[in-house]
């Protein structure tokens, strides 16, 4: 019997070890998933982050060959500035010379070249002041244009696409001018009286 005993023992000690066994196994493939899905997840993210900077990465290449030469622009405006004052002041006596023509073309040319860079002029005729495009430089009064409108558009803007390069040198009408009557009623009632 004490055989059996010892067997029986030897056998409740063989199960209990393999029951510690595979408890360890199990712990460890617990662990084991765990740390894949951790890995995984960390990959996942590493993997969005990465999309997005291509995507990022691939935008601000494109804004700066768009806008590359933005600098340049900048720098021959006032070259068509000085074009525009010269045909603008030109003696009607000189207009018909094919010398004046010339000049005319490669104004034209110039203006061409930079259109299709991306260069457009900022409307101001008939306009509404905007000061995300115009440049006030006086308000005055008109009877011809009611208050807010842009009078005269006294140097060009321009845009580069859709950002604006050089905003437009403008005069603002303020509105209609008061009458005589209005402003001296306004002052009477205004002012201060005297000695009091």
């Amino acid at each position: 019997m004490a055989k059996e005993s010892e067997k029986k023992t030897a056998e409740v000690s063989e199960e209990a070890e393999k029951s510690e066994d595979l408890e360890a196994l199990r712990k460890a493939l617990e662990e084991a998933k765990a740390k894949a899905a951790e890995y995984l997840e960390g990959w996942q993210r590493t993997q969005a982050e990465f999309a997005n900077y291509k995507k990022r990465n691939e935008k601000e290449r494109k804004e700066l060959i768009e806008f590359a030469n933005a600098g340049l622009i900048t720098k021959l405006l006032p070259i068509l500035d000085d074009f525009e004052r010269a045909f603008k002041t030109l003696p009607s006596s000189l207009m018909n010379l094919t010398w004046i023509d010339g000049i005319g073309l490669i104004y034209r040319k110039l203006q061409a070249i930079l259109e299709a860079e991306g260069l457009t002029p900022i409307e101001t005729a008939g306009e509404s002041f905007d000061p995300k495009f115009h440049e006030a430089i006086s308000y005055e009064e008109s009877e011809e244009y009611e208050e807010g409108k842009i009078i005269e558009d006294v140097q060009k803007g321009y845009k580069l696409r859709d950002r604006v390069l050089r905003p437009a040198l403008v005069r603002v009408s303020k509105g209609k001018p008061a009458s005589k009557e209005k402003l001296e009623s306004e002052e009477g009632k205004g002012s201060p009286k005297e000695g009091g």
